[in-house]
């Protein structure tokens, strides 16, 4: 680019650019178009990045040109966040202190790949202190007064400066139908079957008559409530007029079985409608089999099922994740998850209701990271699994009631092996790379071990019921802890069967038992007070942490109750409803949970994503001061109407009906 003026030599000397080199270059109104473009919707990396964004806007105000400045990182201010105790923050100095070999120094192209370089090494490092997102990071480097004093006062660009994107313009046209509903709501059952050897004549008269615009075709010997996709082929109406279009007339007589495409592509009933769209999309396919959770096919979804539906670009965050090829994929297509929940919060779409859509991604991100961990352990030369298998969440991602601040809880189960046997080191090594992949992608490890490389939450099916059979049999609810959430335990991959019978199991084996279901209370602890001496709420630096004062005590109750009672169910409301359907008092009470449950989901939520906006991480303490008169009403009733819950729970666990 022509400079416009004289290249001083003292300059030439150090990135070897003179006017010869120069010659021919166009102005710079000739290529900023260009690189903005390039810059926009983007975030700008640099090292001293405000030095050369001040390059720019001044080249800018001399060639009469708008200027805009992009998001910015700075890697000399991360270097320091990652780093406090570095001699210096030069580029040299970071590299050489994260062990990068830096080729062309000062010029454009050596300099931008050893900073893209110094980024991509910062990452982890900055993970490890808490700074995942970049909200985080420009938070963190806003800590620095000092360096963004100095940058101030030598007219550079503020390098932690970003331009505000409307999340709500952009994400408050998603149409919520399909966050809501899942596929099970609007499939089309039951699936109709036609023979391999039907006409296509034949096959079009059904369809006409049944207004269907496919057919299943069952290719390996079963059909109806017995048949899986694999084993079954579609014929559409485009697949028969394609065939008339090629053949003429004489198509009619053909069998099904010449123009059928097989295996059918299906998604479970119990996914929400979004997961099905982004797979049409993906798949570019307008017709998709629902199974049911045996894996059999139980109905049928055509793109004219979802003709109704809206859906914007954030539909496509489930399939992205079943796509997703490594933890890169995963966490490009997992950060869009706080977008796609403020754009449903605003849009009047409930806390519950979210949070069912969070824990629906988080079980699909562990499927997705275990089958990334089975393909490591492949290319490490460990071979296949010695056996069936099933990965599992638990906690709040098995209830269907996770939000944004969230951990890892997950466990295993194999169908044989014993403890540190070769089957269970293959599954140990199966578990730490799922761990590190969740934790790359920005689900933390467990601070409580609950995670399938811990010897304690893998296991065969033998194992496990020993296992359980031991909880049930301790008397001291100090060898009960973490054990209340394997009753939230929700299979999320490989055989899914091998998770949902221990989990009957269990249900079973504990029915009755209320001792059993009392020490686990007990062994959870009691809800934080959430008043004081002077009947105010009790905060701690103006928050109020309502997991801890509520949502904890209202899913430990319900949990027990279910346990002892044999509900066998997993979602809080699910549970408290079975309990009330048992007819064994305290109805009234047990409305009063759910209700405060729904509300501290609510204002939990809300909360999260406006300290996500303002790069804090999530936690689950609510600003009070923040809160409207009415939700601090609101939110005062529902933590009275839960103040005696433990004699609550007493009570109802040692009724009988």
């Amino acid at each position: 680019m022509q400079p416009g003026e004289l290249i001083p030599t003292e300059a030439t000397a150090i990135h070897g650019i003179d006017a010869a080199k120069l010659a021919g270059a166009p102005v710079f109104a000739a290529v900023w178009p260009e690189l903005a473009a390039r810059m926009a919707n983007h975030v700008v990396v640099g090292h001293t990045v405000g030095f050369d964004m001040a390059m720019l806007k001044r080249e800018c105000q001399l060639a009469g040109i708008s200027w805009q400045p992009p998001r910015l990182l700075d890697t000399r201010l991360l270097a320091q966040l990652a780093k406090p105790t570095l001699a210096g923050y030069s580029l040299d100095q970071v590299a050489s202190w994260l062990g990068i070999e830096i080729a062309g120094r000062h010029s454009a192209q050596g300099d931008a790949l050893a900073t893209a370089a110094v980024f991509h090494a910062l990452v982890p490092k900055l993970r490890e202190r808490g700074i995942r997102t970049l909200a985080e990071a420009i938070a963190a480097c806003r800590t620095l007064t000092g360096d963004l004093d100095q940058q101030h006062r030598a007219g550079w660009v503020e390098a932690v400066a970003s331009s505000q994107r409307d999340t709500e313009r952009t994400l408050g046209r998603i149409d919520s139908y399909p966050y809501r509903h899942r596929i099970g709501d609007v499939m089309s059952t039951p699936p109709r079957f036609a023979a391999a050897s039907t006409s296509i004549g034949s096959a079009l008269q059904i369809m006409a008559r049944e207004r269907l615009s496919s057919l299943y075709v069952a290719t390996g010997g079963e059909a109806g409530g017995s048949a899986k996709p694999a084993e079954t082929g579609i014929v559409t109406e485009r697949d028969a007029l394609r065939a008339i279009a090629e053949t003429g007339p004489a198509a009619l007589e053909l069998p099904i079985s010449g123009i059928m495409s097989r295996p059918l592509a299906a998604v479970p009933a119990q996914d929400f409608v979004y997961r099905a769209i982004g797979r049409m999309s993906r798949l570019r396919t307008r017709h998709l089999g629902v199974t049911d959770e045996a894996g059999r096919l139980c109905g049928a979804l055509s793109a004219r099922d979802l003709l109704r539906l809206r859906a914007e670009d954030a539909v496509m965050l489930g399939d992205e994740l079943d796509a997703a090829e490594d933890a890169h994929g995963l966490g490009r297509a997992w950060s869009k998850l706080p977008q796609v929940a403020s754009g449903l919060l605003h849009e009047g779409v409930s806390g519950r209701d979210v949070a069912a859509l969070i824990s629906s991604e988080l079980g699909d991100l562990t499927r997705r990271a275990a089958v990334l961990a089975e393909q490591r352990l492949t290319a490490l030369g460990r071979g296949a699994p010695p056996c069936a298998y099933a990965v599992a969440v638990l906690g709040s991602a098995g209830r269907g009631e996770s939000l944004l601040a969230m951990d890892q809880d997950n466990a295993l189960v194999f169908a044989e092996g014993a403890a540190d046997g070769p089957e269970d080191r293959w599954f140990a090594e199966l578990g730490t790379h799922m761990a590190d992949i969740l934790h790359e992608v920005g689900v933390p490890y467990c601070t409580g071990g609950v995670m399938a490389k811990n010897p304690a939450w893998r296991g065969s099916l033998a194992t496990w019921r020993a296992r359980v059979g031991s909880w049930i049999d301790r008397t001291r609810p100090q060898d009960l802890l973490s054990v209340d959430i394997f009753f939230d335990l929700y299979g999320v991959h490989g055989d899914t069967r091998l998770a949902d019978m221990l989990w009957r199991e269990a249900f079973a084996a504990a029915r009755g038992k209320a001792d059993f279901a009392k020490q686990l209370v007990e062994a959870a602890g009691s809800n934080e007070p959430a008043f004081g001496w002077l009947g105010g709420l009790k905060t701690s630096s103006g928050r109020i942490d309502l997991k801890k004062a509520g949502l904890f005590g209202i899913v430990s109750a319900a949990r027990a109750l279910a346990i002892c009672h044999h509900v066998v169910a997993r979602s809080t409301p699910a549970r408290i409803a079975g309990i009330e359907a048992l007819d064994l008092g305290a109805g009234r009470d047990l409305d009063a949970m759910l209700d405060a449950q729904a509300l501290f989901l609510d204002l939990v939520l809300a909360q999260q994503l406006v300290d996500m906006q303002h790069g804090r991480p999530p936690t689950n303490a609510v600003v009070v001061k923040s809160l409207s008169e009415r939700d601090k009403d609101r939110l005062r009733a529902a933590l009275r109407s839960i103040e005696h819950i433990d004699a609550l729970v007493r009570d109802l666990l040692f009724n009988r009906r």
